[in-house]
């Protein structure tokens, strides 16, 4: 009897708790929207593995021991994930929109008005029963606003540890609901006119700014934000890479192997996370709740922005493209040239749309320098 009893206590059925059922559940959940629905498919399959590895009993695959766990502690912990992640977007990001049409760096700056805005509701929350969040976790929270993935990862490693599970599904949630998200929005902020405006040909930039681009934003964060240094460092040394000509296999390296193997890497660690203890929490629901507040903040401060620069410049730019401030590239971007298709047949806003784009990229990691230079230790 006794050995039998041995085994029944070995068997995963015997020690699972309904909580780790729950997360389980969660994880399969994440899967299903990755392949079904084609959600953010790269993170969020490895993201709810990990959420099934880690809450399986007694396997401690996501405790400090555990496969997973120390993945964790190397890559994220540390920071070294989210910082290669930005190397490759860096590497696969065509800033050309942007030297192209400056100004619409005040687009991407107009849409992190939702990561502050949000910072403030993070900080109210506490007035209600169940929500005790410090300035450093309300930080982490409201960085989700930017809709940077990698960025609120490496943002909430460094503020947040304990959040980072409930902080990352969410980002990555609605980076994936962009296209249900901000269409509403943008057609709630602006008539038929502004969105049926027709934008002028962007101009051909050359290589040599291409090259400079990347050195003087780095010098300017360096002389400026050193806090937000090891992002767009990363973000910089990647484009350059792209832009050099003469590193393609550095290049590609950056823009395939390195990027899908701690993609891979990362999203297995963010799913050790959402273990049961410290996923189900009222907190959680909290952040989730703030999360979908700070994208939409971000989408309609952008948008007015967006209509500012309309009759800032007598009509000639698409109120529109200021939703693509948010940093989720390239998605807000094709929403912002569908929506715009809406209206008019012929007016293809995406190259347009990718100048505030890429522009959000930086904005959120020019935010994320902010708050830890503000709030971190």
């Amino acid at each position: 009897m006794d050995q039998f009893e041995k085994l029944w206590l070995s068997m995963g059925i015997a020690n699972m708790e309904w909580g780790q059922g729950l997360m389980m559940a969660v994880g399969c959940l994440l899967i299903y929207l990755a392949i079904a629905k084609k959600f953010e498919p790269l993170l969020l399959v490895p993201i709810g593995f990990g959420a099934l590895l880690s809450n399986i009993p007694i396997a401690g695959i996501g405790g400090p021991d555990g496969m997973i766990g120390m993945i964790y502690h190397v890559g994220v912990e540390t920071g070294i994930f989210p910082l290669l992640i930005f190397m490759g977007v860096g590497a696969l990001t065509d800033f050309g929109a942007l030297i192209a049409r400056p100004s619409t760096l005040l687009l991407g700056a107009a849409a992190q008005f939702g990561i502050f805005a949000t910072l403030i509701g993070a900080v109210g929350l506490n007035a209600l029963p169940g929500f005790n969040f410090t300035l450093q976790d309300a930080s982490a929270i409201a960085i989700i606003g930017g809709a940077d993935g990698p960025t609120a990862i490496f943002l909430a490693s460094r503020l947040a540890p304990d959040l980072l599970g409930a902080i990352a599904v969410a980002a990555y949630s609605y980076m994936a609901l962009v296209p249900i998200i901000q269409p509403p929005i943008m057609r709630a902020l602006t008539t038929k006119e502004e969105r049926a405006v027709v934008m002028q040909q962007l101009r051909p930039v050359s290589r040599l700014e291409r090259i400079f681009f990347p050195m003087v934003v780095l010098i300017l964060c360096a002389l400026l934000l050193p806090s937000a240094a090891p992002l767009i460092g990363m973000l910089m040394f990647g484009n350059l890479l792209r832009e050099a000509g003469v590193v393609e296999r550095l290049s590609r390296a950056a823009q395939n192997e390195i990027i899908n193997i701690v993609t891979i890497m990362l999203g297995l660690a963010v799913g050790s996370k959402l273990s049961a203890d410290k996923f189900l929490a009222l907190e959680t629901l909290g952040i989730l709740l703030l999360g979908a507040l700070a994208f939409c903040i971000g989408t309609a401060a952008g948008v007015i922005m967006g209509k500012i620069m309309y009759r800032a410049t007598g009509g000639k730019v698409n109120p529109l493209i200021g939703a693509a401030g948010v940093s989720a590239v390239p998605m807000a971007a094709r929403v912002v040239n569908k929506v715009g298709l809406e209206e008019d047949h012929h007016n293809f806003l995406l190259m347009h749309a990718m100048g505030p784009n890429v522009a959000g990229v930086l904005g959120s990691a020019v935010a994320a320098g902010v708050l830890l230079a503000l709030v971190g230790n």
